[in-house]
């Protein structure tokens, strides 16, 4: 090493060498992390382009160190979905750190990745204190029946209103109103349903209305519109 001419006329002082980093709670227990391959857990972060045009949710399974699982859910650009299933593949098997700087495609899982990457090194995940944290495949439990996506659409004007477009349950196809125009209940279809009904050999039509559902008093509504064209 190169040292200053000022630096090699300090004289020598002992220094205390501390207690070492703080522990964090992972996996049901406290450690002391000092290295990439002592962090463990599941954690989920979300990051945004720099243009805020679209965002990701970034879920991750790691042990010890190394990403076991990743699932990567987007929303708002149509180039992220295809970047979404590259990250999907890239993830795995990397170490925290070199996920941290491996090109996730798009802006958005970059930085949902460095978001994450914060959650761990600080023990800011779902499994701090669960013993032994979740088994591989947890994360497609965030997708719940039908292993999709939990997405909500919603839009409005000051002049025409509200329009529901999509929920949790599924695909909004009706939106049921009141005599004064007020949305009271909408009507929908569980589009991860119907398509496991389709797949199982049901005819599309049949699988169409068994995965139909409503909401609210939308069965009272004194008329009803379809939220997309009218």
């Amino acid at each position: 090493m190169k040292y200053t001419k000022e630096y090699e006329k300090m004289c020598r002082i002992c220094r205390t060498k501390g207690s070492g980093p703080a522990p964090i709670p992972q996996d049901g227990g406290y450690e002391q992390v000092k290295q990439v391959d002592q962090i463990s857990g599941l954690s989920h972060s979300v990051g945004t382009c720099a243009m805020k045009q679209g965002a990701c949710k970034l879920t991750l399974n790691v042990k010890k160190g190394i990403i076991q699982e990743s699932l990567v859910e987007v929303v708002g650009c149509s180039g992220m979905t295809q970047s979404a299933l590259m990250a999907a593949e890239i993830l795995p098997g990397k170490t925290l750190l070199e996920a941290l700087n491996t090109d996730l495609v798009c802006d958005a899982i970059n930085v949902a990745m460095r978001e994450y990457f914060l959650n761990m090194a600080y023990g800011r995940t779902q499994t701090a204190f669960s013993r032994d944290g979740l088994p591989i495949g947890a994360a497609m439990e965030d997708l719940g029946a039908g292993a999709k996506t939990q997405v909500g659409t919603g839009y409005g004007t000051l002049e025409k209103g509200p329009r529901y477009l999509e929920v949790t349950e599924g695909y909004v196809t009706r939106v049921g109103l009141d005599e004064k125009k007020r949305i009271i209940g909408y009507e929908y279809v569980n589009i991860g349903k119907m398509m496991a009904y389709i797949k199982d050999g049901e005819d599309a039509n049949q699988a169409l209305e068994r995965a139909r559902g409503a909401y609210g008093r939308f069965d009272e509504a004194v008329s009803t519109i379809d939220p997309r064209k009218e």
